[in-house]
C-alpha cells in the first residue's frame, strides 16, 4: 500500500509538472500565451480541490522517498535509481524560494503571481535565483523522466512508444526553458528602457504594511534547508540504530549454488543481501515487486518463509512461477536457505513477462521450421540483401508465433524453434502450434507477393511439429541465457521438419501431438516413419497445407 502511495502521489505531482513546463514553453510565442494557459491550469490547481491535492501529493511523495530510505538496509543500488532518489530528494529545498515566491505572495500577501511577476522577479531583479530554477527544473525534470520510466517500462506497449518517449522527455524541459529565457530578454529589455518599470511591477508587494510578512517569507526558505538538512541526518542515524536492532533479533545464512554464503539479520531482504555484498542480481524495477526478473528458487525452504504479500502474489501468478519460486526483493527469510537466481544479472524489462523460467519437466509442442533454398539465395543475392530479406521473414514468423500463443526459443541461421504449452495445457498447445504453422504460411505467401519482383523465386519452407516431455528452462551461458527447451522430443521435432523434404510437404505432424490437438484427421495419411539418431520408428502425418486442417 505504500509503495502505490508512493507511486500515485508521484502521478499526481507529474500531472502538473509536465503542463507546467509546456507552459513556460509557450513564452517563445508570447508572455500572453503563457498567461492564457496558466489562467487554464489555475481553474484546478488553485482551487479548493486542486491546491491541497498538489500540495499533499507533493509532500506524501517526499516523505515517503524518506521512509524508502530509511527502510533499505543498504545503499548498494543501480545508478539509475541512486540518481531517482537523489533528484527527488533535493526538489524539496531547490523548490522553497518558488513557493514562497508563488504560492506564499498568493495567500500572504493577497498579490497574484502572473508569469511578468515571476520571470521579472527570476531574470531581471536577482539573476542567480532565475539559474536556481532553471537548475530546480531540470532537477524536478529528471526525477519525473526517471520515475516515468523505469515504470513504464513494464507495460507491453511501452517499448514502441519509447522513441517518442524520448523525444518528448528532452523538447519539452529545452523548449520550457528556451520559453523562459525568451520572456526574460524581453523583461529586460523593458526594465531598460522604462527604470520605474520593476518599482511598478513589484509595489503591491513592497508597501510599508508588508515590510514584516516580506521578512518573514524570505525566512521560511533558509529555514527549510535547515529542517531537509535534520531530516537527512535523522534518517540516515535511524537506519544505522535499526540495522543494529535488526542484528540482536538473528541472522539467516543465505547460500549461492556455487557455494558462497553470507549472514544477513532478519527482516533484510534477499536482494538486499546479494547487493550488499555486491553480488550482481536482476531486478528491473528496483526491488519493488513489478517485474519478476529478481526471481530466485529456494527449493524446500519455500514452507518456512513468510506468506508472499499482495504484490508478489501477483507478480508471481503473472509468470505462473511454481510454488518454491519467490521474488528475491519481497522475501525476508528468518531461516537459512539456498537459492538459484532463474534470470541473468543482464535481464530486461522485456523479460518481465516470460513464463517461470526455472528449468523444469514438462510436456509441451515443439515446432521447428527452416527455409527452403536458402543457399540459392545467398548465391544470387548480396550479402545485405540476404540479411534484409531473412529478417523480413523471422519478423513475420514471429508475429505468427505471437498472434497464436507460441514461445520464440532460437533461430539457426535460416531457421527456427518455438513452444507451444508452455503456460498452458499441452492440448492447446498442440492444436495452437497447428494454428502457427498455418499463420506462418499464410504470411509467408504474403511475404512472396510484397518482394515478388526481388527474389529469384518464391520462398518455401519446411515444418515440423511433435509433443512429449522435455526440459524448459533458461539456458546458456550466464551473460546470455534463452528460455528453451532440451529432450527427445526436440530432437525427433527436427527431424520431422528435416522429412518435409522427402515427403514433399509443407508439415509433417506427429501422430501424438495430431491426437493431442483433437483435430479432425480423417483423409489424412498415416505415414510410419524412422528418426535418425532414434531407435524404433514413429506415426506421422504429411500435409501440404495446414489451413485446411484447421478450416
Amino acid at each position: 500500500m505504500i509503495k502505490r502511495i508512493h507511486l500515485w502521489a508521484g502521478l499526481i505531482v507529474a500531472a502538473y509538472v509536465i503542463p507546467h513546463m509546456i507552459n513556460h514553453a509557450l513564452g517563445l510565442i508570447s508572455l500572453e500565451a503563457m498567461e492564457a494557459m496558466r489562467g487554464v491550469s489555475r481553474l484546478f490547481w488553485s482551487g479548493p480541490v486542486g491546491e491541497p491535492l498538489l500540495i499533499g501529493a507533493f509532500l506524501t511523495h517526499f516523505f515517503l522517498a524518506l521512509w524508502s530510505l530509511y527502510t533499505r538496509s543498504t545503499l548498494r543500488m543501480p545508478v539509475w535509481e541512486a540518481m531517482q532518489i537523489a533528484l527527488g530528494l533535493l526538489i524539496f529545498p531547490l523548490i522553497l524560494v518558488h513557493v514562497v515566491g508563488t504560492a506564499g505572495v498568493q495567500h500572504f500577501l493577497a498579490y497574484e503571481p502572473t508569469y511578468e511577476y515571476v520571470i521579472a522577479s527570476l531574470w531581471v531583479a536577482d539573476p542567480m535565483r532565475g539559474l536556481q530554477q532553471s537548475v530546480m527544473a531540470i532537477v524536478v525534470w529528471g526525477h519525473l523522466c526517471i520515475g516515468l520510466h523505469f515504470w513504464l517500462r513494464l507495460k507491453s506497449w511501452y517499448r514502441a512508444a519509447v522513441p517518442y518517449v524520448y523525444a518528448a522527455m528532452v523538447l519539452i524541459p529545452a523548449l520550457s526553458l528556451l520559453g523562459f529565457a525568451s520572456v526574460g530578454r524581453m523583461l529586460a529589455e523593458r526594465a531598460e528602457i522604462d527604470p520605474g518599470y520593476l518599482a511598478r511591477l513589484f509595489a503591491p508587494i513592497l508597501m510599508p504594511n508588508m515590510a514584516h510578512m516580506v521578512t518573514g517569507l524570505k525566512l521560511v526558505e533558509p529555514n527549510g534547508w535547515i529542517v531537509f538538512a535534520i531530516l537527512i541526518i535523522s534518517v540516515l542515524t535511524a537506519r544505522t540504530v535499526r540495522r543494529v536492532w535488526r542484528n540482536r533479533h538473528g541472522t539467516y545464512a543465505l547460500r549461492l549454488p556455487d557455494g558462497r554464503t553470507f549472514d544477513a539479520p532478519h527482516g533484510q531482504t534477499i536482494l538486499e543481501t546479494l547487493r550488499i555484498h555486491g553480488v550482481p542480481h536482476a531486478s528491473v524495477c528496483g526491488g519493488r515487486g513489478r517485474c519478476t526478473t529478481c526471481r530466485v528458487q529456494v527449493g524446500e525452504a519455500t514452507r518456512h518463509l513468510p506468506t508472499p504479500g499482495e504484490v508478489e502474489h501477483k507478480a508471481l501468478m503473472r509468470i505462473g512461477a511454481d510454488a518454491d519460486v519467490r521474488l528475491a526483493c519481497q522475501t525476508c527469510p528468518t531461516i537459512d536457505l539456498t537459492i538459484h537466481p532463474l534470470m541473468p544479472p543482464s535481464a530486461s524489462a522485456r523479460d518481465a513477462y516470460r513464463p517461470e523460467a526455472a528449468a523444469r519437466e514438462q510436456t509441451i509442442a515443439v515446432m521447428f521450421l527452416d527455409i527452403r533454398g536458402s543457399t540459392r539465395l545467398g548465391e544470387r543475392k548480396l550479402p545485405y540483401d540476404v540479411l534484409f530479406t531473412l529478417n523480413q521473414f523471422f519478423a513475420e514468423m514471429s508475429a505468427a508465433l505471437a498472434e497464436t500463443g507460441g514461445h520464440y526459443s532460437n533461430f539457426t541461421g535460416d531457421g527456427l524453434m518455438a513452444m507451444y504449452g508452455v503456460s498452458g495445457s499441452i492440448e492447446d498447445g498442440c492444436r495452437n502450434a497447428v494454428k502457427g504453422a498455418a499463420a506462418m504460411l499464410t504470411r509467408l505467401d504474403e511475404l512472396n507477393r510484397r518482394y515478388a519482383h526481388d527474389l529469384p523465386e518464391p520462398l518455401r519452407m519446411g515444418l515440423g511439429i511433435h509433443c512429449g516431455e522435455v526440459i524448459v528452462g533458461n539456458m546458456g551461458p550466464p551473460t546470455a541465457q534463452n528460455f528453451t527447451a532440451i529432450g527427445d522430443a526436440v530432437n525427433v521435432t527436427a527431424r520431422l521438419e528435416a522429412l518435409t523434404k522427402d515427403f514433399g510437404c509443407a508439415l509433417v505432424l506427429s501422430e501424438e501431438a495430431a491426437l493431442r490437438s483433437g483435430l479432425d484427421m480423417t483423409g489424412y495419411e498415416k505415414r510410419t516413419t524412422g528418426v535418425r539418431g532414434r531407435v524404433g520408428e514413429i506415426i506421422v502425418y504429411a500435409i501440404d497445407d495446414p489451413r485446411a486442417l484447421i478450416g
